[in-house]
């Protein structure tokens, strides 16, 4: 590119796919690249970062609102924060006369779950999920990174004599707060196609433990009223298809269909993730954005830097005054969720990405080694909030085994972490020369040149030794 070209639009860039029966100066077909975990295209991965960052900062105030009330619950003032999150408020004659803390769970965490069915939308029809060929190895990973975890801590529960099996879907889900704000301490570098493979993982995961909270851990189911919310949903549906734009209609229907869910005994985050997958995220001509992504860029902050965090807060008090840790952390409803969540996370992720790959005959893109996979794996590992909001649902009438769970969650979460960073630190060298050829912008014109190099393989981000690629 001359000094004398036109400066192209992101839109007009060439992405990872764009190489597709095209013909290069030589008249050879050039095949469409068959790496996984390439990089992004140019908006894709304008919107992945947006996204990240948001999510960075809420998942420092999320463990924030969990050390804080982990810390006051096992205070002197203890009981005051039991009695606080006890307060009833709300309605009675809607049957809204709920505690704070199940106001957290099932309202706050609503908006959450919707602004997770608008991002799996987005990446589904326009994101990183759209190719079906690439689409394969992450949502694979994702399934296996559910389903291991769950078959782990059904094993354990169901030859220990005091074993419990009904919390078999905690260590199932994915926190990607928490994740990132680990990422943000040990892996800032790391690139942008694993940190999008996180996110997918982590929203399908979402996917996953709304479709299990809703089967599984869902009571005392009225017909009418869950109809009466389906009804609310399809109208939702029906006007974002016929292009109706008053946004104060959508949140009503959505509020409703909330409420009347709530009502049916199917957990309220439902309606939820159903009004986030129901919005519309292509673009009409002439729009600038859709309404899914402009709703995940107002909504996405508010889910991160409140909602997420409030529940946090009254989810994360795990009272153990009185209570012996050595026996709590031992019994098999720990066991099961450190071994899920620390264990079966990596194995479910990286094992079944593997076999993916090896079976679709995909590579890994230059830049990426399978040791870097299970960084994110570890990542997986972090549960936390879905993980404590199954766990709530799961124990609701046992405190006891609901205290085990919590705690067992915390401390995977820990272990997680530190496996993630251990991994991370050895590659932090590679991810640094990653990074500098991604964002090198010698032109200084917004664009990183890397994507304005039209001879340059998408997957040539630097090699890697580890991963097959040429070396630096």
């Amino acid at each position: 590119m001359t000094s004398d070209d036109p400066k192209p639009t992101p839109d007009e860039l060439p992405d990872a796919d764009s190489s597709q029966n095209s013909r290069g100066d030589s008249g050879a077909t050039v095949t469409k690249n068959s790496n996984v975990f390439d990089r992004l295209s140019l908006p894709e991965r304008k919107y992945v970062l947006a996204l990240l960052r948001d999510e960075t900062f809420g998942g420092a105030l999320l463990m924030i609102a969990a050390v804080i009330a982990l810390v006051w619950v096992n205070s002197p003032w203890g009981d005051v924060y039991l009695e606080i999150s006890n307060i009833r408020v709300g309605p009675e004659a809607l049957k809204l006369n709920l505690t704070l803390a199940t106001w957290a769970a099932d309202g706050l965490l609503a908006i959450f779950f919707f602004v997770a069915g608008a991002e799996l939308r987005h990446e589904l029809q326009v994101g990183t999920l759209k190719d079906p060929a690439k689409a394969a190895v992450p949502i694979a990973a994702a399934l296996g990174g559910m389903v291991v975890p769950a078959i782990l801590y059904f094993s354990i529960n169901i030859i220990a004599p005091d074993g419990e099996t009904v919390g078999w879907g905690i260590p199932m889900a994915t926190d990607i707060a928490f994740a990132l704000a680990v990422l943000a301490v040990v892996g800032r570098r790391l690139p942008v196609a694993l940190r999008a493979f996180l996110l997918s993982l982590a929203v399908i995961d979402d996917l996953g433990a709304i479709i299990v909270i809703a089967v599984f851990y869902s009571s005392d189911f009225n017909l009418l009223t869950f109809v009466i919310a389906i009804a609310c949903l399809i109208a939702y549906g029906l006007l974002q298809r016929a292009r109706f734009r008053p946004w104060w209609v959508y949140l009503t229907l959505a509020v409703v269909a909330w409420g009347f869910m709530h009502a049916s005994g199917v957990h309220a985050t439902v309606a939820g993730v159903a009004a986030g997958l129901l919005t519309r995220v292509k673009t009409d001509p002439g729009e600038t954005e859709s309404p899914g992504d402009r709703a995940v860029h107002r909504i996405g902050p508010i889910s991160a830097g409140f909602a997420v965090p409030v529940f946090a807060f009254f989810a994360a008090g795990v009272d153990l005054r009185g209570v012996g840790i050595a026996e709590t952390i031992t019994n098999p409803i720990s066991i099961g969720v450190i071994v899920g969540l620390v264990i079966g996370k990596p194995v479910g992720v990286v094992g079944t990405a593997w076999l993916v790959a090896r079976f679709t005959k995909a590579k890994l893109s230059d830049s990426v080694a399978w040791r870097d996979v299970l960084a994110v794996g570890f990542l997986a590992g972090i549960g936390f909030t879905v993980s404590l909001l199954i766990a709530e649902l799961a124990f609701e009438e046992e405190p006891a085994s609901l205290t085990s769970a919590k705690l067992s969650i915390l401390v995977a979460t820990l272990i997680a972490a530190a496996c993630a960073a251990v991994v991370l630190k050895s590659r932090n060298r590679h991810y640094a020369q990653v990074y500098a050829s991604e964002e090198l912008d010698e032109d200084h014109d917004g664009i990183p040149d890397v994507y304005q190099d039209n001879s340059k393989p998408a997957s040539d981000d630097g090699g890697d030794p580890d991963s097959g690629g040429p070396s630096r």
